[in-house]
Protein backbone atom coordinates (compact mmCIF):
# COMPACT_ATOMS: atom_id res chain seq x y z
CA UNK A 1 0.00 0.00 0.00
CA UNK A 2 1.13 3.58 -0.92
CA UNK A 3 -0.09 7.11 0.38
CA UNK A 4 0.50 9.99 -0.62
CA UNK A 5 0.51 13.55 1.85
CA UNK A 6 0.03 16.56 0.15
CA UNK A 7 1.24 19.63 2.73
CA UNK A 8 4.25 17.35 3.26
CA UNK A 9 6.29 20.50 5.18
CA UNK A 10 3.41 21.90 7.44
CA UNK A 11 3.54 20.78 10.89
CA UNK A 12 0.48 18.12 10.86
CA UNK A 13 1.62 17.51 7.43
CA UNK A 14 5.23 16.36 8.41
CA UNK A 15 4.37 14.69 11.26
CA UNK A 16 1.80 12.29 8.94
CA UNK A 17 4.46 11.51 6.40
CA UNK A 18 6.58 10.62 9.54
CA UNK A 19 4.02 8.44 11.29
CA UNK A 20 2.79 6.71 7.96
CA UNK A 21 6.14 5.58 7.32
CA UNK A 22 6.52 3.88 10.39
CA UNK A 23 3.03 1.65 9.74
CA UNK A 24 4.38 -1.50 8.05
CA UNK A 25 1.37 -1.61 5.95
CA UNK A 26 2.50 1.20 3.96
CA UNK A 27 5.91 0.60 2.01
CA UNK A 28 6.13 4.17 0.49
CA UNK A 29 4.55 7.38 1.42
CA UNK A 30 4.82 10.36 -1.44
CA UNK A 31 5.67 13.71 0.48
CA UNK A 32 4.17 16.43 -1.19
CA UNK A 33 4.94 20.18 -0.76
CA UNK A 34 6.33 23.62 -2.67
CA UNK A 35 9.81 22.96 -1.32
CA UNK A 36 9.94 19.11 -1.44
CA UNK A 37 11.18 17.53 1.95
CA UNK A 38 14.16 15.16 2.37
CA UNK A 39 14.01 11.61 1.43
CA UNK A 40 14.43 9.37 3.77
CA UNK A 41 13.60 5.84 4.25
CA UNK A 42 10.17 4.98 3.03
CA UNK A 43 9.62 8.99 2.25
CA UNK A 44 9.48 9.40 -1.73
CA UNK A 45 9.59 13.63 -1.51
CA UNK A 46 8.10 15.83 -4.62
CA UNK A 47 8.39 19.34 -5.17
CA UNK A 48 4.58 20.36 -5.68
CA UNK A 49 2.24 23.46 -5.47
CA UNK A 50 -1.13 22.14 -5.75
CA UNK A 51 -2.78 25.24 -6.60
CA UNK A 52 -0.71 25.40 -10.02
CA UNK A 53 -3.01 22.99 -12.00
CA UNK A 54 0.55 22.13 -14.33
CA UNK A 55 2.48 21.01 -11.30
CA UNK A 56 -0.72 18.50 -10.35
CA UNK A 57 -0.39 16.79 -13.64
CA UNK A 58 2.72 16.66 -14.20
CA UNK A 59 2.92 14.72 -10.28
CA UNK A 60 0.16 12.70 -11.33
CA UNK A 61 2.03 11.58 -14.54
CA UNK A 62 4.67 10.56 -12.54
CA UNK A 63 2.48 8.32 -10.54
CA UNK A 64 0.17 6.91 -12.74
CA UNK A 65 2.20 3.99 -12.76
CA UNK A 66 2.31 3.16 -9.55
CA UNK A 67 0.22 0.61 -7.72
CA UNK A 68 -1.86 0.17 -4.80
CA UNK A 69 -2.45 4.22 -3.96
CA UNK A 70 -4.98 3.70 -1.44
CA UNK A 71 -4.62 6.63 1.02
CA UNK A 72 -4.42 10.23 0.11
CA UNK A 73 -4.19 13.17 2.84
CA UNK A 74 -4.82 16.99 1.76
CA UNK A 75 -3.00 18.77 4.93
CA UNK A 76 -2.92 22.27 2.84
CA UNK A 77 -4.70 25.15 4.88
CA UNK A 78 -4.49 28.87 5.23
CA UNK A 79 -6.33 30.90 7.34
CA UNK A 80 -3.91 33.91 7.84
CA UNK A 81 -0.32 35.34 7.46
CA UNK A 82 0.16 38.02 9.61
CA UNK A 83 -0.21 40.35 8.02
CA UNK A 84 -2.74 41.90 5.62
CA UNK A 85 -4.47 38.26 5.32
CA UNK A 86 -6.47 37.77 8.66
CA UNK A 87 -10.22 36.37 9.65
CA UNK A 88 -12.90 38.75 9.62
CA UNK A 89 -15.06 39.88 12.28
CA UNK A 90 -18.13 41.53 9.83
CA UNK A 91 -18.84 41.84 6.59
CA UNK A 92 -16.93 45.08 6.76
CA UNK A 93 -13.68 43.61 6.44
CA UNK A 94 -14.52 41.16 3.84
CA UNK A 95 -12.28 41.59 0.30
CA UNK A 96 -11.84 39.71 -2.81
CA UNK A 97 -8.33 39.80 -2.39
CA UNK A 98 -8.61 37.68 0.61
CA UNK A 99 -11.76 35.28 -0.78
CA UNK A 100 -9.31 34.63 -3.81
CA UNK A 101 -6.05 33.78 -1.51
CA UNK A 102 -8.31 31.18 1.16
CA UNK A 103 -10.10 29.91 -1.60
CA UNK A 104 -7.47 29.26 -3.48
CA UNK A 105 -5.52 26.87 -0.88
CA UNK A 106 -8.25 25.80 1.03
CA UNK A 107 -10.78 24.80 -1.97
CA UNK A 108 -9.43 25.09 -5.17
CA UNK A 109 -6.26 23.11 -4.64
CA UNK A 110 -7.47 20.01 -2.71
CA UNK A 111 -10.34 20.35 -5.67
CA UNK A 112 -7.27 20.04 -8.51
CA UNK A 113 -5.70 17.26 -6.67
CA UNK A 114 -9.03 15.07 -6.68
CA UNK A 115 -9.00 15.70 -10.56
CA UNK A 116 -6.12 14.44 -10.97
CA UNK A 117 -4.93 11.78 -7.93
CA UNK A 118 -8.76 10.52 -7.76
CA UNK A 119 -8.01 8.61 -10.92
CA UNK A 120 -4.73 6.73 -9.25
CA UNK A 121 -6.84 5.12 -6.95
CA UNK A 122 -8.36 1.62 -7.01
CA UNK A 123 -11.65 0.41 -8.57
CA UNK A 124 -11.95 -2.39 -5.86
CA UNK A 125 -11.12 -2.68 -2.12
CA UNK A 126 -10.45 -0.11 0.59
CA UNK A 127 -9.22 3.18 -0.30
CA UNK A 128 -9.25 6.55 1.66
CA UNK A 129 -9.21 9.99 0.07
CA UNK A 130 -9.20 12.93 2.96
CA UNK A 131 -8.39 16.40 3.37
CA UNK A 132 -8.30 18.68 6.39
CA UNK A 133 -11.48 20.33 6.98
CA UNK A 134 -12.43 22.43 9.96
CA UNK A 135 -15.37 22.28 12.18
CA UNK A 136 -15.89 26.28 11.64
CA UNK A 137 -16.64 25.01 7.83
CA UNK A 138 -20.15 23.59 9.29
CA UNK A 139 -22.85 25.57 8.36
CA UNK A 140 -25.26 24.15 10.98
CA UNK A 141 -22.65 24.20 13.58
CA UNK A 142 -22.53 28.01 13.51
CA UNK A 143 -23.19 30.28 16.55
CA UNK A 144 -20.49 33.00 15.98
CA UNK A 145 -20.03 33.78 12.51
CA UNK A 146 -17.70 35.88 11.19
CA UNK A 147 -14.15 34.33 9.40
CA UNK A 148 -16.28 34.42 6.45
CA UNK A 149 -13.85 33.36 3.87
CA UNK A 150 -12.46 30.90 6.23
CA UNK A 151 -15.38 29.41 7.30
CA UNK A 152 -16.38 29.92 3.44
CA UNK A 153 -13.58 27.97 1.61
CA UNK A 154 -14.08 25.11 4.03
CA UNK A 155 -18.02 24.76 3.82
CA UNK A 156 -17.17 24.43 0.14
CA UNK A 157 -14.39 21.72 0.63
CA UNK A 158 -16.97 19.94 2.52
CA UNK A 159 -19.42 19.99 -0.64
CA UNK A 160 -16.99 19.27 -2.65
CA UNK A 161 -15.76 16.13 -0.41
CA UNK A 162 -19.22 15.03 -0.54
CA UNK A 163 -19.20 15.31 -4.52
CA UNK A 164 -16.82 12.73 -4.80
CA UNK A 165 -17.83 10.50 -2.31
CA UNK A 166 -21.13 10.08 -4.60
CA UNK A 167 -18.96 9.63 -7.85
CA UNK A 168 -16.35 7.02 -6.49
CA UNK A 169 -19.17 4.53 -5.02
CA UNK A 170 -20.15 4.30 -8.62
CA UNK A 171 -16.67 2.86 -9.60
CA UNK A 172 -15.70 1.25 -5.95
CA UNK A 173 -18.07 0.54 -3.39
CA UNK A 174 -15.54 0.41 -0.47
CA UNK A 175 -14.27 3.55 -1.37
CA UNK A 176 -14.40 6.63 1.38
CA UNK A 177 -13.84 9.66 0.66
CA UNK A 178 -14.04 12.36 4.24
CA UNK A 179 -13.41 15.55 6.14
CA UNK A 180 -11.17 15.95 8.93
CA UNK A 181 -10.84 18.37 11.83
CA UNK A 182 -7.60 17.73 13.40
CA UNK A 183 -9.22 20.56 16.40
CA UNK A 184 -7.02 23.46 17.11
CA UNK A 185 -3.07 22.24 16.71
CA UNK A 186 0.18 24.19 17.73
CA UNK A 187 0.98 24.77 14.39
CA UNK A 188 2.04 28.08 12.44
CA UNK A 189 -1.80 28.12 11.19
CA UNK A 190 -3.28 28.59 14.78
CA UNK A 191 -0.50 30.33 16.46
CA UNK A 192 -2.26 33.71 16.36
CA UNK A 193 -5.38 31.93 17.60
CA UNK A 194 -4.22 30.09 20.39
CA UNK A 195 -4.62 32.88 23.41
CA UNK A 196 -8.04 32.25 25.01
CA UNK A 197 -7.90 28.30 24.07
CA UNK A 198 -9.08 26.51 27.35
CA UNK A 199 -6.55 24.30 28.88
CA UNK A 200 -6.45 21.13 27.06
CA UNK A 201 -8.00 22.33 24.05
CA UNK A 202 -4.46 22.49 22.06
CA UNK A 203 -3.00 19.80 20.79
CA UNK A 204 0.66 18.73 19.32
CA UNK A 205 1.21 18.03 15.93
CA UNK A 206 2.10 14.36 17.63
CA UNK A 207 -1.01 14.36 19.49
CA UNK A 208 -3.05 15.81 16.47
CA UNK A 209 -2.20 12.87 14.03
CA UNK A 210 -2.34 10.18 16.47
CA UNK A 211 -6.13 10.95 16.52
CA UNK A 212 -6.67 11.34 12.91
CA UNK A 213 -4.54 8.32 11.82
CA UNK A 214 -6.87 6.59 14.43
CA UNK A 215 -10.25 8.19 12.46
CA UNK A 216 -9.16 7.87 9.47
CA UNK A 217 -8.37 3.74 10.20
CA UNK A 218 -11.46 3.70 11.77
CA UNK A 219 -13.17 4.62 8.43
CA UNK A 220 -16.07 2.67 6.96
CA UNK A 221 -18.22 3.15 3.46
CA UNK A 222 -21.04 3.99 5.46
CA UNK A 223 -18.88 7.03 6.54
CA UNK A 224 -18.46 8.35 2.87
CA UNK A 225 -19.03 11.98 2.03
CA UNK A 226 -19.04 13.03 5.97
CA UNK A 227 -16.79 15.03 8.27
CA UNK A 228 -15.47 14.22 11.01
CA UNK A 229 -13.56 15.62 14.38
CA UNK A 230 -10.52 14.55 15.85
CA UNK A 231 -12.50 12.33 18.20
CA UNK A 232 -14.32 10.44 15.30
CA UNK A 233 -17.87 12.32 16.09
CA UNK A 234 -19.18 13.14 12.93
CA UNK A 235 -19.34 17.28 12.39
CA UNK A 236 -22.61 18.47 10.70
CA UNK A 237 -23.10 20.03 6.91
Amino acid sequence: MQAIVFGASGGLGAELVARLSERPEIRRVHAISRSGPAATGKVTPHAVDITVESDLARLSDTLKYEDDIRLVIIATGILSDGNALQPEKSYRQQSLQAFERVFRVNTFGPALVARFFLPLMPRSGRAVFTALSARVGSIGDNRLGGWHAYRASKAALNMLLRNYAIEQARLNSDFIVAGLHPGTVDTLLSKPFQGNLPDGQLFTPPNAVSHLLRVIYGLTPADTGKCFDWAGKEIPA
